[in-house]
């Protein structure tokens, strides 16, 4: 009964049919075309009969083609039909709408109220003012670094893209968009483009494992090559990437087909060979070492501001690099904090999933690091993950961040679906492909122009927030304007949960309520990432 009404039917049924109209096209030659095609169908069907190496084909010749049918296509039904508005996958519904509206200028407007369940463990808002302050400038800015190179950042800026994990296009269009808006755009670790250096905008060029584009033939840091690039004007700023919240630990990956001519002429890199960054930089091993690297790149790009960008593991080496600081008198000018959820065109699983501590906690644990050994005021504190509303901005602020970096939002306001096929060259938008065919639609006067928008609406809602709390500057929020619950009958002010550390407590040898820092602040020095002695 299997054959002509079970799992072999569909291939039997081909069978047949390919015979009757076979037949009827003696009659009729139009026949012979579907006694053609269901002949095809039945020599599949026996094909996926006879071979091994899929056990549903072989058990159901010809039906089983449609289960990988359906799941090569099971994340765009679950995105238009199943995802419920609030699904976070990793962006919900709601979240995309929002930037997608903001990026053309677009109401964004909500009727009939929330549909946030406000009782649900973990809900979170800002303390607003009987008293709302009024805000003559929404430009926010944050001085960083000093002397005459010094940088006045905006409160949100784009975060880490690099020219081959992004198309041309995408590149010039963030760029050109930062141009328009007076914000900075990070090249990621790709090295500085001529596509970055088309769109005009500031530029935070970042340097990472590979050193790309001021690196030798065997990898290694090329110190010449970085001069002549890092005192162009349009570079504002250093990044030395240590590493990065979605594959800390891991080198960076740009996967073969990415590889083109053009970019591994922007790298120094093979074409079409798959580009892994080392894990771990050559240039320096000790937290001393790390900052006279620090040093050397401020010096050769002629005093401008450089700092570093990491995802907090292991809390010591975090503590050992702010004491050296102290210790040597050597400064980072800013430290970006990568949290675990943040984004990228590819990476293991588990690295993704369980490695690395969330924005959150690793954005305190470094505010009240810096608080407790007297540099917060000198170090400025960028936070990066998964941000994308204003109130993300006025939360992260509260938490300790000077400022907040965006990526796959600004990717969003390009065009970006969230199809997650970053890796293959396949996106269906033209933003995350190296594909000519694929990124010509993108018109990059137009995307410059909505990325323009989508950060201009950002910082005018960050600005009625801050009036509605009573406040006229980033700058003066702190934890106590946050409030989460933690169950149905317990709120906690965030200040609550993520205590301050009193400034200069670590120097002067006072308590200090997180437990990391008194355990490892006698422990660790500039001569190693590695804590000494037993704990206190």
């Amino acid at each position: 009964m299997d054959f002509l009404f079970g799992r072999y039917s569909l291939m039997v049924f081909a069978f047949i049919g390919a015979i009757i109209f076979g037949l009827a096209g003696t009659v009729e030659p139009v026949f012979l075309l579907v006694a053609l095609l269901l002949g095809l169908m039945a020599v599949i069907g026996l094909y996926d009969y006879h071979q091994k190496k899929r056990a549903v084909l072989g058990n159901y010749p010809l039906i089983g083609r449609f289960r990988f049918l359906f799941e090569s296509i099971r994340p765009e039904l679950r995105q238009y039909f199943w995802e419920s508005d609030n699904d976070e996958l990793p962006y919900s519904r709601n979240q995309r709408a929002m930037v997608y509206q903001r990026a053309k200028s677009i109401n964004a407007t909500r009727s009939f109220g929330s549909d946030k369940d406000m009782y649900a463990e973990d809900f979170n808002w800002l303390n607003h003012s009987l008293q709302p302050a009024e805000i003559d400038s929404s430009d926010f800015r944050v001085r960083v670094g000093e002397g005459d190179k010094a940088y006045d950042a905006s409160v949100l800026n784009i975060s880490g893209t690099s020219f081959g994990a992004l198309s041309p296009p995408a590149i010039q269009s963030l760029s050109a968009g930062a141009k328009l808006g007076g914000f900075a755009h990070n090249t990621g670790e790709g090295s500085l483009s001529k596509y970055h250096l088309a769109g005009g905008g500031d530029t935070i060029w970042q340097i990472a494992t590979g050193y790309f584009g001021c690196r030798t033939a065997d990898g290694q840091f090329d110190p010449e090559a970085f001069r002549a690039r890092a005192c162009l004007d349009q570079v504002k700023m250093i990044e030395i990437k240590l590493s990065q919240g979605a594959k800390p630990g891991h080198g960076g990956m740009l996967m073969a087909p990415k590889v083109t001519p053009e970019i591994a002429a922007t790298r120094g890199v093979p074409e079409y060979q798959d580009v892994i960054s080392p894990p771990r930089h050559s240039a320096f091993s000790t937290p001393n070492e790390l900052l006279a690297f620090a040093a050397k790149l401020r010096d050769l790009s002629g005093g401008k501001p450089v700092g570093i960008k990491l995802c907090i593991g292991h809390p010591w080496e975090i503590i050992a690099i702010v004491k050296a600081m102290v210790e040597s008198g050597i400064m980072l000018d800013f430290i970006t904090v990568d949290g675990a959820e943040g984004g990228t065109g590819a990476a293991p699983v588990e690295f993704s999933d369980h490695i690395g501590s969330p924005l959150r906690d690793a954005l305190v644990f470094v505010d009240n690091c810096l608080r407790g050994a007297g540099l917060r005021d000198r170090v400025k504190i960028a936070a990066s993950a998964k941000i994308i509303s204003a109130y993300d901005i006025v939360r992260h602020c509260a938490l300790g961040a000077d400022w907040c970096n965006m990526a796959r939002p600004f990717m969003f306001a390009l065009g970006c679906i969230q199809a997650r096929d970053c890796a293959s060259s396949r996106c269906p938008s033209g933003v995350a492909t190296m594909d000519p065919k694929r990124y010509r639609v993108l018109d990059v006067e137009n995307r410059a122009r909505r990325v323009f928008n989508f950060h201009q609406n950002s910082i005018n809602a960050v600005a009625e927030m801050l009036e509605a709390a009573g406040l006229t500057h980033t700058s003066q929020l702190n934890r106590r304007h946050i409030v989460r619950r933690l169950s149905a009958s317990q709120i906690l002010l965030a200040d609550q949960i993520y205590p301050r550390v009193e400034i200069n407590a670590l120097i002067d040898g006072k308590p200090v309520d997180d437990p990391r820092l008194a355990s490892y602040w006698h422990r660790v020095s500039g001569d190693s990432f590695h804590p000494q002695g037993p704990a206190h």
